[in-house]
């Protein structure tokens, strides 16, 4: 039996998707332009031992199967009618398989790419979110190579959501290269920056601040002494060029460091904005509680993160893709959850918003970017990782069209006594 005919009894005659294989066998719609090649007999290796996404990322990644045309388009075709929730294969079909694939190479387990953290290797750096390991974590995600997230993020450095107006959000200008991205991420710091009512002379303190756009903004537009921290050297260093680039080293600076050694009680203003994904369900009352801690009576926290859209749905899946390629040890929580870890802190919560339309959005940009740069991307961090990255782009903006996940921004006022120091009808 030829893969095809393997293809067609999995997911039917009528796939709107064409298939080849190395066999020379083809299925499916000779005319769609979302096209699957399985290069060669390690992609059904590979597939065959994890017949799920994790099977289709490893075969992908490591350039054994192809996926041709949009990405986004190809995985939201694939996603309706396989690979969903796995494949399951008669004994028959998986015989064929192995006649296909010639038993020694179908029995002898194909290592999973080198972009793959597996769990193993998470367990050898100790127990879940204890500084070394969070610090790893933090490593193989964000230490990939400046100059490519500057290709895929653009001008702005800025790895979180955007905040679309009715015209930067038009989907005609993903990828038109005139400034829709930048307006947006903008207006998320500016955002961020009226929720916080940051004024002249405060304190700011940004954890998990990346390559310090909101510690830039806040310090630019509002005259704030403005702190960021991260675990990550390469956006330190980063970050810290840019700020003496711009004649702000009097009022802005970004430490390599951990949040939690950050000195308590001396910051009007804390934003957390991206770093809540890293730290953990079962660290989230300490977290929330030392950030209480660093406030001063009447200071507020922001805090901006990817959550789930219900509570009781499951807050990670460790061998999942995401967790094993993109973001090792990540967790997300649902927004319930957060506010009443921040209320039982002492937070007084004051308001609540969901961007979840705006995430997408903002993957669409980057993806774009991605697709621009491809041939320095490649050239810089190698075909494998950039890979890893067209593939978790587009997936993540289904993920969040298709209400998988969502962004939740939540207000919270440390109380000066009973004074929340809040306006009585804000204007974000």
């Amino acid at each position: 039996m030829r893969l095809a005919e393997i293809f067609e009894r999995v997911v039917g005659p009528d796939a709107p998707i064409r298939f080849t294989a190395y066999d020379g066998s083809t299925a499916g719609d000779p005319d769609s332009g979302t096209a699957l090649h399985v290069r060669t007999p390690v992609a059904v290796n590979y597939l065959a031992q994890s017949p799920n996404a994790v099977g289709l990322t490893r075969a992908y990644v490591s350039g054994h199967l192809d996926l041709e045309g949009d990405m986004y388009t190809a995985l939201s075709t694939m996603a309706e009618f396989a690979f969903a929730e796995g494949v399951n294969l008669s004994v028959a079909d998986a015989a064929a398989i192995v006649r296909s694939v010639g038993w020694v190479k179908f029995v002898n387990r194909v290592a999973p790419p080198p972009q793959e953290v597996t769990p193993s290797r998470l367990a050898s750096m100790g127990w879940r979110h204890t500084r070394r390991r969070d610090a790893e974590a933090i490593h193989h995600h964000y230490d990939v190579s400046n100059r490519f997230y500057e290709m895929v993020l653009g001008e702005s450095m800025t790895y979180t959501c955007a905040v679309f107006d009715d015209e930067d959000g038009r989907l005609d200008r993903v990828g038109a290269d005139d400034g829709a991205l930048e307006s947006a991420q903008f207006r998320k710091y500016e955002l961020v920056a009226r929720k916080l009512g940051l004024t002249e002379g405060m304190r700011l303190l940004d954890v998990g601040c990346g390559w310090g756009g909101m510690v830039l903004h806040a310090a630019r537009e509002h005259g704030v002494k403005a702190t960021g921290v991260t675990l990550s050297k390469e956006q330190a260093e980063w970050a810290s060029k840019r700020i003496a680039q711009e004649g702000l080293g009097d009022l802005a600076e970004v430490r390599h460091m951990d949040y939690r050694d950050v000195p308590d009680g001396t910051f009007d203003r804390i934003s957390s904005i991206g770093l809540t994904e890293h730290v953990g369900a079962a660290n989230l009352d300490a977290y929330f509680a030392s950030l209480y801690d660093k406030l001063v009576p009447g200071g507020r926290l922001l805090n901006h993160c990817i959550t789930r859209p219900r509570n009781d749905l499951p807050r990670m899946n460790t061998k999942g893709v995401i967790n094993r390629y993109v973001f090792p040890d990540g967790e997300l929580e649902g927004p319930g959850e957060l506010q009443v870890a921040m209320n039982d802190a002492g937070f007084e919560i004051r308001h609540q918003e969901n961007l979840r339309e705006h995430y997408a959005l903002t993957l669409r940009h980057w993806g774009a970017n991605l697709e621009q740069n491809w041939d320095e991307a490649v050239h810089e961090v190698g075909e494998g990782t950039a890979r890893v990255w067209r593939l978790y782009m587009a997936g993540c903006v289904l993920g969040f069209e298709k209400d998988v996940v969502q962004l939740h921004q939540i207000l919270g006022a440390k109380l000066d006594g009973t004074v929340s120091g809040m306006p009585l009808r804000p204007q974000y």
